[in-house]
């Protein structure tokens, strides 16, 4: 296995009409590879609009079963035809329950494994309980053809114990695939800054690359604004997108430089887990 990974994020615009949709973020991938990526990010719940703006009970139809889930298995023949990775974001339904949830199709086309969403928000335009329940799979890591990677889904990226659970599993980029813009109760909020500023924290505080997949465009009322990026280890921002424009950004990194910098920064070094016992309560209390 070379030493270098090749990662890149996509940022496109969505309809209502999910064969389009794929057809979409496949031309993308598509160039994303002819660039030289290894690992291609959609962004989250791409083969629709971001549906959980309200609640309505239609939108379940929109859930397929891992084994039966017809956009898996294309990114599974698109994966192989280009030898890329593809972590596909998509509404599972598995008996009785759904799941926001994320395959990660490995380079041979490849189903290595199901990751669920932990972290579900609730709020005005963003009203994911209704459709989701919280993910059950714990936070996993997936040994891919090019290096290990973790991933999170959207609101994951805002917790620093789940990257840092990534991490010491092993992974070597950590990728946040995510649906975020205008906050309909508060027009004037502006997320973006924060947004990227907590994935960057994340890259500094483990020492690790870090990429962020956005859409963009309006959904009925809620803009999208992009901003997805790539960060190296110091926090910088190596590529970036901007607000409204749609495309693929690409980084590399050397894999084994990665190592010797984390090794070297000494935080795994000088970890007190001994001391963290609090940060498995729920009210700081031992609850």
């Amino acid at each position: 296995m070379s030493s270098t990974i090749a990662v890149a994020a996509i940022q496109a615009a969505l309809t209502t009409d999910t064969a389009s949709n794929v057809k979409h973020i496949a031309g993308f991938v598509r160039e994303a590879a002819a660039r030289g990526a290894q690992v291609v990010l959609p962004s989250e719940l791409f083969e629709n609009h971001y549906f959980c703006t309200v609640e309505r009970d239609a939108f379940f139809d929109l859930a397929h079963p891992v084994s039966e889930h017809p956009t898996i298995g294309y990114f599974q023949a698109l994966a192989a035809e280009l030898g890329v990775v593809i972590p596909v974001s998509f509404f599972e339904r598995a008996g009785q329950a759904h799941y926001n949830s994320i395959a990660i199709i490995d380079a041979d086309g490849t189903n290595l494994g199901v990751y669920r969403k932990s972290h579900i928000p609730d709020g005005p335009g963003y009203e994911e309980k209704f459709y989701f329940r919280p993910g059950n799979t714990g936070f996993k890591v997936w040994p891919t053809r090019y290096g290990t990677i973790g991933v999170g889904i959207c609101w994951d990226q805002w917790f620093p114990e789940a990257a840092r659970a990534m991490v010491l599993m092993g992974a070597e980029v950590l990728f946040y695939p995510t649906a975020i813009g205008s906050e309909p109760e508060a027009p004037d909020l502006d997320t973006k800054d924060p947004w990227q500023r907590a994935m960057i924290g994340h890259a500094v505080a483990n020492a690790v690359p870090v990429v962020a997949a956005n859409r963009v465009g309006t959904e009925g009322g809620q803009i999208f604004y992009g901003s997805s990026f790539i960060a190296d280890v110091r926090g910088d921002r190596v590529a970036e997108l901007d607000r409204t424009g749609e495309g693929v950004i690409v980084a590399s990194f050397d894999r084994d430089a990665l190592r010797r910098y984390r090794a070297s920064f000494g935080f795994f070094r000088d970890r007190r887990p001994e001391l963290y016992g609090i940060l498995s309560s729920a009210d700081g209390g031992g609850q």
